[in-house]
């Protein structure tokens, strides 16, 4: 009696829970990968990722699916959807001690002819860990509703999201960017217009909210970015105007009107700026330290009055920078991308110094509204450059960063549908200076990139969560 009670046991454990490891025979074979979204295949994966949920998009009335990392058979499950959802705890337990294994999904299809089995999806597992944390601001696509976005954390190990601030705390003002210092929310910096605005400095344990003047009237700092050292953050001042096209893909435009670069001593609340930076016939923005602090490059284009928004491209500068004496040396040109009908922005160095990410596009500032926006890749010791293929797509590639360790690199891009920005990862080997193929963030549900109606922006890579956020609020009142 005891042994058929158990036998009953076992087989209600068959029928309900999905991680049971059933074998499949197909009666036939294709000979291709099964098609996936999002498309999980040939990736590289950080050891410590939460697992990739996904849809097979394969026409069938039921679907089975085997997991195996390595030759260890970790998870299978069958049902009419074609949903995977990998429980966190077995994915936890399975990529744990398994760094650089293979992952492999095994895919069958139930079709009217029986059981198709398709070619195994195989990924890899990565040595090396990311980053635990992704911060972003989540803002509808368009200009009409900017009044409704806040800044988010993602726990990336698992399916956690923490609203850190939100717009409706602060007047209802457009939270226009966020930076950290050497990846610590320790030491950060939100930037919020509006009724409730000002510049949210975060060091030592205290936010203090501070209105940063620069000399051009009509200006209000932006883009910034904090020296490796946490005293001194550089920031542009941009007069930022909308424009808009009545025909064509790309319906809005941002341009500067006028822009310059300062830097903010966050001690003395002394503003540092450079007559010979800042000269009237330039337009500077999109500052951006390089890891020794001795170096800060930025984004440089002709001054316009009357110029067509197409013409204006911007060339990438940089200019020495005298900790000791708080000082610049002569701006010079890196990268002239005008000369080539290319406009460069968001500049970001690898931690290790020898790489310079950007974003090239046909013209103007502002990338993320322009599809023909690509990744580019400079060596800093040889000077060569080329766009970086192994990211880049047909839609919108734009505002991107380095983890700490600069193994992992995140941007945003459009290509799911040309109008939805998405975080994207992808592995970097700093030795060959290749990137492996990019991957959207997982989400708990497959359906998620579907059915979202919000764009990630910024997204920014911690080595730990943001806390204390109760003092940014307390220091808009």
């Amino acid at each position: 009696m005891q042994n058929r009670l158990l036998i009953w046991i076992y087989c209600i454990g068959i029928l309900l829970f999905p991680g049971c490891r059933e074998e499949m025979s197909p009666d036939r074979t294709e000979n291709r990968p099964a098609v996936l979204f999002p498309d999980y295949q040939g990736v590289t994966f950080p050891a410590n990722i939460a697992p990739p949920t996904c849809k097979i998009l394969e026409e069938g009335e039921q679907f089975f699916v085997r997991l195996r990392i390595d030759d260890t058979i970790v998870y299978s499950a069958k049902n009419s959807s074609g949903y995977i959802r990998i429980p966190l705890s077995k994915w936890k337990k399975a990529v744990a001690g398994t760094q650089g294994g293979v992952m492999t999904l095994d895919i069958f299809v139930r079709k009217e002819k029986g059981w198709v089995q398709y070619l195994p999806v195989e990924n890899r597992i990565s040595s090396y860990s990311i980053d635990p944390y992704l911060v972003y601001r989540l803002i509808r696509p368009g200009y009409e509703l900017w009044n409704k976005m806040g800044i988010y954390q993602r726990e990336l190990s698992s399916f956690t999201e923490q609203p850190l601030l939100e717009n409706k705390d602060f007047g209802y003002g457009c939270m226009n960017c966020h930076t950290f210092c050497n990846h610590s929310p320790r030491t950060m910096m939100v930037h919020i217009r509006g009724e409730k605005g000002g510049t949210y400095i975060k060091t030592g344990g205290q936010v203090q909210r501070v209105t940063i003047r620069p000399p051009a009237p009509n200006q209000s700092g932006a883009y910034a970015a904090w020296h490796p050292e946490g005293r001194y953050l550089a920031m542009s001042s941009n007069d930022t105007r909308q424009y808009f096209h009545s025909t064509g893909p790309k319906a809005v435009e941002v341009a500067d009107t006028g822009s310059q670069i300062c830097v903010y001593d966050t001690q003395t609340g002394e503003l540092i700026t450079e007559p010979e930076i800042n000269r009237e016939e330039y337009m500077n923005t999109f500052p951006h330290w390089s890891p020794d602090g001795k170096t800060l490059y930025f984004c440089r284009a002709e001054a316009h009055a009357s110029t067509p928004l197409p013409d204006i491209r911007y060339d990438l500068y940089r200019v020495a920078f005298d900790l000791v004496h708080r000082s610049f040396g002569v701006p010079e040109c890196l990268i002239p991308a005008a000369i080539e009908g290319k406009s460069v922005s968001f500049p970001r160095i690898s931690p290790d110094g020898k790489y310079l990410l950007v974003t090239m596009s046909g013209y103007g500032t502002f990338s993320i509204w322009h599809p023909e926006s690509d990744l580019y890749l400079v060596d800093l010791a040889t000077g060569e450059m080329r766009p970086l293929d192994e990211l880049n797509s047909s839609h919108t590639e734009s505002y991107h960063s380095w983890s700490s360790d600069g193994r992992w690199i995140v941007f945003s891009s459009k290509r799911v549908d040309g109008l939805w920005a998405y975080p994207y990862i992808a592995s970097f080997d700093p030795e060959t200076g290749i990137a492996g193929k990019p991957f959207l963030l997982p989400q708990k549900d497959p359906d998620f990139y579907q059915t979202f109606t919000r764009s990630f922006n910024i997204p920014e890579l911690i080595t730990e969560p943001v806390t204390d956020l109760s003092l940014f609020r307390e220091a808009a009142k």
